[in-house]
C-alpha cells in the first residue's frame, strides 16, 4: 500500500509513521533501523488507507503548525493554511503592543488569536466562532500553550461583542471569514468538500455575504482609528474595497507570497 496520488508520498508517509509511534523526527532520523511493533505498523497501514480516502493529513495527527506553534486540529474544525499568517502579520505591525482590546472573529482552532496573544501578552483578546466545537478546541490550545490573555465566547458574528458591552471599545478586529461561493466550493478539492466544515469557507452564493455584514458591522465596535483587518479570496478585492463606505479611510491591501491580493486592512473614521 502507497500514497498514490497525494502530494508529497514521502513526506506524508513519514508523517503518520511518527504519529503512530510516537517519536519526534530527529529520534527517527537517528534510529531509522528501529522496529516498529504489530500495535504501531497497524496504526500505520490504518492511516495510510485514511489518507488514501482523501483525509486530510492535520486530521490524521490532531496537528497544524501556524506562525510556528502546533495546534491542535480535529475534523469540524478548519485546518490553518499558511497565507493566513500574512494576517497575523499585519496586525502586528498596526498595534503597538501595549493593552489593545483585539477581537478575532471565526477563530476556528484559535491559531490567530493565540499566536497575535504570544506576541502581545498586554493585549486582552477575544476570540469568536459559532461553532461551540471550534470554540472548545481553540480553548484547549489556548491551554496547552498556556495562553491566558483571551477570552472565547460562541456566537455569531458581533453577539458576542455585545454582550461584552464592546461597542467602540476595540482597537482592532480580525477576521479569516468564510469568503468561498457555492460555485467555488463545488470546484475545490475533495479532500476539502468531504471532510471541513462547509460553513468555515462558504459565505453564501457571491462569497462575500460575511465580508460585507463585517464591513457594515464593525465600525460600532471599534474605536476611533481601529482597524478592521479581513483575508479575502482571490480576485475578490475590487468588490470588496467597494463595500467600504464614508465611515471607513486608509483601505490598504497586501498580497500574498504568489502575489494575490489577500489581505484588506481599513481604518475607522
Amino acid at each position: 500500500m502507497h500514497l498514490k496520488g497525494v502530494p508529497h508520498p514521502h513526506l506524508e508517509a513519514k508523517v503518520l509513521l511518527l504519529k503512530c509511534t510516537s517519536l519526534t523526527e530527529e529520534q527517527f532520523l537517528s534510529s531509522p533501523e528501529r522496529p516498529i511493533s504489530i500495535k504501531e505498523e497497524r496504526c500505520f497501514f490504518k492511516l495510510i488507507a485514511k489518507r488514501l480516502a482523501r483525509f486530510p493529513v492535520p486530521y490524521l495527527t490532531g496537528k497544524k503548525e501556524f506562525w510556528s506553534i502546533p495546534f491542535r486540529v480535529f475534523p469540524g474544525v478548519f485546518i490553518p493554511r499558511p497565507e493566513t499568517e500574512l494576517l497575523v502579520e499585519k496586525a502586528l505591525n498596526h498595534l503597538a503592543g501595549k493593552e489593545e482590546i483585539l477581537v478575532d472573529i471565526g477563530t476556528g482552532c484559535g491559531n490567530i488569536a493565540i499566536s497575535l496573544a504570544k506576541e502581545l501578552p498586554q493585549a486582552r483578546i477575544i476570540a469568536t466562532d459559532f461553532s461551540r466545537k471550534a470554540i472548545r478546541v481553540a480553548t484547549v490550545n489556548a491551554s496547552e500553550l498556556k495562553i491566558e490573555n483571551i477570552i472565547f465566547v460562541c456566537g455569531r458574528l458581533f453577539s458576542p461583542l455585545k454582550k461584552l458591552d464592546l461597542r467602540e471599545k476595540c482597537d482592532l478586529i480580525v477576521s479569516n471569514p468564510p469568503y468561498v461561493s457555492e460555485k467555488e466550493w463545488e470546484g475545490l478539492d475533495q479532500e476539502i468538500r468531504d471532510h471541513e466544515p462547509k460553513k468555515a469557507l462558504v459565505a453564501g452564493q457571491t462569497g462575500l455575504e460575511f465580508i460585507k455584514k463585517l464591513i457594515r458591522g464593525a465600525p460600532s465596535f471599534l474605536k476611533t482609528n481601529g482597524h478592521l483587518l479581513l483575508e479575502i479570496g482571490e480576485g475578490q478585492l475590487r468588490e470588496i474595497l467597494a463595500l467600504f463606505d464614508a465611515r471607513w479611510n486608509e483601505v490598504t491591501s497586501f498580497n500574498d507570497l504568489r502575489g494575490i491580493p489577500r489581505v484588506v486592512l481599513a481604518k475607522r473614521k
